[in-house]
């Protein structure tokens, strides 16, 4: 399909209500009518609008001179869930690795310069918001983001870091364009990520990918820790391992064929007690 058949097939009015959505966020649970203008770029009579036909469908409702979503923009969701067997598959294999290390875990998938969480077993709480199904955080500060990008095309990763900025979050997040793709190949080459303090001070991850049958990375696995409770050796010498390994086994429940490309290592020792 050619470039001038999309563009005359695109249809510029589902975005514009999609981004009216997405202005509902953590800084707007309840916006206005023109804070909504402003942070879309829209203008308001196109807002009041779409605010209306999104209304008529259940999915906002007005409180005087402000809006709030529904219920029902959970059902979107829902439905993802619903179509994509990988939640499924993965979920025991979450609640074995959150079992097994008292850790959360956790499993995204990459959407521009963001991850999104997909599937996840709260243990304790170590980031600062509240992670939940649907949760976006950026891809280059986390390690499932950066197993994600390891993976994805050039030209995914151009946009990732575009989109982006490399935004610093705390002192040690990469925000050299070269040491970030450095460190992408390292990943990449290793099979899997850490990343310490690079979203919040004291948080640490360990992800490694899941394959679909034709070994193409569509999610990371993630399992996270606080530096209180270990540090980036104890990771790689004892979780590292773990996570690659329950991955391993995702994929293979969605049909990847296991051959000697994706063999992961074994740990030392158990995990089970570690922290």
């Amino acid at each position: 399909m050619t470039t001038r058949e999309t563009d005359r097939d695109y249809i510029q009015s589902i975005e514009r209500g999609f981004a009216v959505l997405l202005a509902f966020d953590a800084e707007r649970p309840n916006p206005t009518l023109a804070e909504i203008a402003a942070a879309t770029g829209l203008s308001r009579p196109a807002v009041r609008r779409i605010l209306i036909t999104l209304q008529r469908l259940g999915y906002v409702r007005s409180t005087g001179s402000r809006w709030a979503l529904t219920p029902r923009v959970l059902s979107i969701g829902q439905h993802y869930s619903a179509s994509n067997a990988m939640t499924d598959l993965a979920q025991p294999h979450l609640m074995e690795l959150a079992e097994r290390t008292q850790e959360s875990a956790s499993l995204a998938a990459l959407d521009g310069g963001e991850i999104v969480y997909i599937g996840r077993v709260p243990v304790r709480r170590i980031m600062s918001i509240n992670v939940s199904l649907g949760t976006r955080v950026p891809a280059h500060a986390t390690s499932m983001g950066r197993v994600l990008l390891a993976w994805a095309s050039p030209v995914e990763v151009e946009h990732a870091i575009k989109q982006s900025g490399l935004k610093a979050y705390t002192s040690r997040t990469i925000t050299d364009q070269a040491v970030f793709r450095e460190e992408l190949r390292k990943v990449r080459q290793q099979g899997w990520a850490i990343v310490a303090g690079e979203l919040e001070e004291g948080l640490l991850s360990v992800a490694a990918p899941v394959r679909d049958q034709t070994g193409t990375v569509v999610a990371a696995l993630a399992s996270s820790t606080s530096a209180g409770r270990a540090d980036v050796e104890q990771l790689r010498e004892e979780l590292v391992p773990l996570v690659v390994r329950t991955a391993a086994r995702i994929s293979k429940e969605f049909g990847l064929r296991t051959d000697d490309e994706y063999e992961t290592p074994t740990p030392s020792k158990g995990f089970e007690g570690f922290f």
